[in-house]
């Protein structure tokens, strides 16, 4: 029995279905463990297939492949001397299961099964998966280890049953989203786990963007005496090594690197961004074009696309109709240069004049009303799209929470898009979060 263990806490960012592409970013950094000479390798929560894979999980061949690219996976550890903990799913008859695969020397040794599965929020893992039993601890270099999986360790069932059979340490992959604070609340439900267990607790996070999802990994470790031991980054894909001692009975981290958490004003704008440049790239796109009206709310949505994809992938659009302001033209040009994106002006007075005397005999006798004003909205909106089409840049829509919420948009017309970056930020976060980037540059933006 050990009593020293190196562990690395593999902070990625997978791709969702993208089963070799998450292969080969596993084996590269199995390649950096072995170097760096470590004795535990894990992985975020369904590494392989990506975290979440959705409908994918009905498609039998999908499951049939992940399982194919997992012994893949295993085949390479043959000749090394680590125990790898692998997140992804496994099928046992008519069961499927969101499962950590325990890999040494070429064979998969153990499975373990999350027996917490979320079914509420953003989460509903009960539409494909079955609930595990209860696990026991793995055994890894003679040490009682226990795997609880991201739920697992949201109440105290599945961890005391854990510390009940003897588990000294905790090791936790999850696929934890984030949302504003999200950090103090797992801080606390993780010391909480330990005060009922006495055993540290490892928690590793993914990063990066999965459609209207934005992990921000964060991953960290608590000692027995609910001590910060490590921290990793936010919003970054990071690999962490820690080294852990067993004296007195009790494991404590000997050497865990802490990194500043980013603040509380500049987390959204990196989630924003994060999602919006792995929406783009996931999806394989490169480029992407929105229309600038001089508002705030385009503005906010052209700096995030150039801090996520850099200036020369970003392209905007003003389409002035008769009732635009001067002072809209001089701030939407003055935005784009400042940002150093591509700039167009394209009028829209007369596909709007020709959409309204196409209509002229149907509206006959009526009055002028939403009908005709939505018609510059569409107009802008048919634009838009016909420019992304042609040039195969993704189109951003701009509105905001505020906006969305009580219909102030309008179908077809500025509703239209692929992505769009704030549609979870109210228009009084908008403003802060404008101001805010007004005088600070964020790290991984570009």
């Amino acid at each position: 029995m050990t009593k020293n263990l190196k562990i690395l806490l593999a902070q990625l960012n997978p791709t969702v279905g993208a089963l070799q592409q998450n292969l080969q970013l596993a084996l590269g950094t199995l390649d950096e463990a072995v170097e760096q000479q470590v004795d535990i390798l894990m992985f975020p929560e369904l590494f392989l297939t990506g975290y979440f894979p959705e409908d994918l999980l009905l498609k039998p061949q999908f499951i049939a492949d992940a399982i194919a690219v997992l012994h893949q996976f295993v085949a390479k550890t043959k000749t090394l001397d680590i125990t790898v903990l692998m997140p992804t799913i496994w099928q046992q008859n008519a069961n499927l299961f969101n499962a950590i695969a325990v890999i040494e020397s070429g064979k998969i040794v153990d499975l373990r099964f999350k027996h917490s599965l979320p079914n509420d929020d953003v989460f509903y893992e009960k539409r494909y998966f079955t609930s595990g039993p209860l696990p026991e601890p793995v055994q890894i270099k003679g040490i009682k280890i226990g795997l609880p999986i991201c739920e697992d360790i949201w109440s105290e069932k599945v961890t005391d049953h854990l510390a009940s059979l003897g588990a000294e340490l905790l090791l936790c992959p999850n696929g934890s989203p984030y949302w504003r604070d999200k950090q103090a609340l797992r801080f606390k439900i993780v010391k909480k786990r330990i005060s009922e267990t006495s055993a540290p607790l490892l928690y590793l996070n993914q990063v990066g963007g999965q459609d209207e999802l934005v992990f921000d990994g964060a991953s960290f470790a608590f000692d027995e005496q609910q001590k910060l031991v490590f921290q990793g980054k936010s919003f970054e894909s990071e690999l962490i090594v820690s080294d852990w001692e067993k004296s007195d009975g009790k494991w404590q981290c000997t050497n865990g690197k802490n990194t500043n958490l980013v603040s509380v004003d500049e987390a959204p704008w990196r989630a924003c961004v994060l999602g919006l440049r792995d929406y783009i790239h996931k999806n394989g796109f490169s480029s992407v074009v929105l229309g600038l009206s001089g508002g705030i709310d385009s503005a906010i949505v052209a700096a995030m696309a150039a801090d996520a994809l850099g200036p020369k992938n970003v392209h905007a659009i003003m389409l002035p109709y008769r009732y635009t302001s001067n002072d809209s033209l001089n701030d939407a040009k003055e935005c784009a240069t400042r940002l150093g994106i591509r700039y167009d002006i394209v009028p829209i007075d007369e596909p709007v004049t020709a959409a309204n005397s196409a209509l002229s005999e149907i509206f006959a006798g009526m009055e002028e009303d939403v009908a005709e004003e939505n018609i510059q909205s569409r107009m802008r909106g048919l634009i838009l799209m016909a420019v992304s089409n042609k040039l195969g840049s993704m189109l951003l829509t701009t509105g905001n929470k505020s906006e969305m919420a009580v219909g102030y948009a309008t179908i077809y017309g500025d509703m239209n898009g692929g992505f769009n970056p704030i549609k979870d930020l109210a228009k009084m976060q908008v403003y802060h979060l404008a101001d805010w980037r007004n005088s600070h540059m964020p790290g991984d933006c570009l």
